[in-house]
């Protein structure tokens, strides 16, 4: 990424979420490209095109377990006057040395085994009486139980076109067709198609390494007892699954302690792995809001362009944050509010934007729509403030979830939107169309 440069905007200047993200996006650099193994590969985005090497299939073969014929000598099959045909021998998936068929003659065939040589259709195992002489079966007897079904006659009971269930060379993708375009993001099906083309590895961007930690002397791990004044720690959970479900390999960080040199230290330690910081907690401007003590004095501070400012948003929650670059290699951090909302509703609006940029991707932003508002009442809104609501969205309507109060976790957890306010609205009635931002 390319230094962070502090705008010279002012200590009291209050920033729109449009300037601050505009300048997250301004300073994140997509990572350097890399050549993966396939099965590494996966949740990465591809930086060139992928050419089809050789045809998908690379040989005309059977989507059906039966019998490789030609098609006169079934011509008017039927079960009262089926076509008796002597059977050369089996035709197996992988075989390399082939069957002739002749007239009157078949192979036994299984499901993507190569068509034989002669043979023009496959009749499916059902169509004939397997070489038993009982009527129609509905399956061939393994091999290995009886060799003989690969010999003597078959009785064929239906007729087959042409190439009928024959997979045709090439019918998937051909040889110098573009089998995959730069940009794509390489999940299980895609990851499918390069092994099936031969491609055992891909020149992707990784999927960027990202660092959360929470600061606070109050914070308890889950499962430990609760002290007097103590709470769990769930921001640092949150964030590192978000982290992931953008798409970054994420690493959670314990909580650290209200001291600026242990979490100097913290940092410092972690930035060894870290493609993007990311911290929660001790951005506000109390006493033991410690984060900004730290971060003035993290990594190699003589190196141009490095530090972390500290910024007042127009918005509601995440009034506090934080962004810059840090140590040698500038990795860029974002500093974020404490309160569970006020840190998730930041992350999606300012950090999942930045992991998507650094993967590479074209679009970093979760999509949009304009939804109803059903309410029971006028929803409030600050002025001068963009205000995120929690709501729950469906079939074009939205409701508010909980309230406005940036504590409320478990409202959140009953969210999958949010409800956006513009900076000059202060009251939007129900039934008023209003933006919405869908979370998953």
């Amino acid at each position: 990424m390319s230094s962070a440069v502090p705008r010279t905007t002012g200590q009291d200047h209050l920033w729109s979420v449009d300037e601050h993200l505009e300048d997250i996006l301004a300073t994140v650099r997509p990572l350097e490209p890399i050549e993966l193994q396939l099965l590494d590969a996966q949740g990465c985005v591809l930086v060139e095109d992928v050419t089809v090497p050789v045809s998908l299939p690379p040989f005309d073969n059977s989507s059906m377990d039966g019998y490789a014929v030609r098609v006169a000598d079934v011509a008017g099959a039927s079960e009262e006057f089926p076509a008796v045909l002597d059977v050369v021998g089996d035709v197996a998936a992988g075989q390399s040395e082939l069957l002739h068929v002749g007239p009157g003659q078949a192979a036994r065939i299984m499901t993507g085994a190569p068509l034989p040589p002669g043979a023009e259709t496959v009749v499916p195992v059902e169509w004939t009486d397997g070489g038993l002489g009982e009527g129609p079966v509905t399956g061939m007897r393994a091999r290995a139980l009886a060799p003989e079904g690969a010999e003597g006659h078959v009785h064929v009971y239906r007729p087959a076109e042409a190439r009928a269930h024959v997979r045709a060379t090439g019918s998937d993708v051909k040889a110098g067709d573009r089998a995959l375009d730069a940009g794509t993001v390489l999940g299980p099906p895609q990851i499918a198609l390069l092994a099936a083309i031969g491609r055992g590895t891909v020149r992707v961007r990784p999927r960027p390494r990202v660092v959360v930690m929470s600061t606070g002397s109050e914070l308890v791990q889950p499962d430990e007892v609760l002290g007097s004044g103590q709470i769990y720690d769930s921001n640092s959970f949150a964030l590192t699954a978000a982290a992931r479900d953008a798409g970054a390999i994420a690493y959670r960080v314990g909580a650290v302690a209200d001291d600026a040199e242990t979490l100097r230290d913290t940092i410092e330690d972690q930035l060894v792995r870290a493609d993007l910081m990311v911290t929660t907690g001790g951005v506000s401007v109390g006493a033991y809001d410690v984060v900004k003590e730290a971060l003035s004095h993290v990594g190699d501070e003589d190196e141009a362009g490095s530090g972390v400012e500290f910024r007042k948003l127009a918005m509601q929650p995440g009034k506090p944050q934080g962004f810059g670059s840090i140590g040698p290699d500038h990795t860029p951090l974002l500093a974020l509010p404490g309160n569970p909302v006020s840190s998730y509703v930041s992350f999606e609006l300012f950090v999942r934007p930045a992991i998507r940029t650094l993967m590479g991707l074209a679009d970093v932003h979760r999509p949009r729509t304009r939804a109803k508002l059903t309410a029971g009442k006028a929803l409030t809104s600050p002025k001068g403030r963009r205000q995120f609501l929690r709501g729950a969205y469906a079939d074009g309507a939205v409701t508010p979830v909980g309230g406005a109060g940036s504590h409320l976790v478990a409202a959140l957890a009953h969210a999958n939107a949010l409800i956006v306010v513009p900076e000059d609205v202060e009251s939007v009635e129900p039934g008023t169309e209003v933006e919405v931002v869908l979370l998953g």
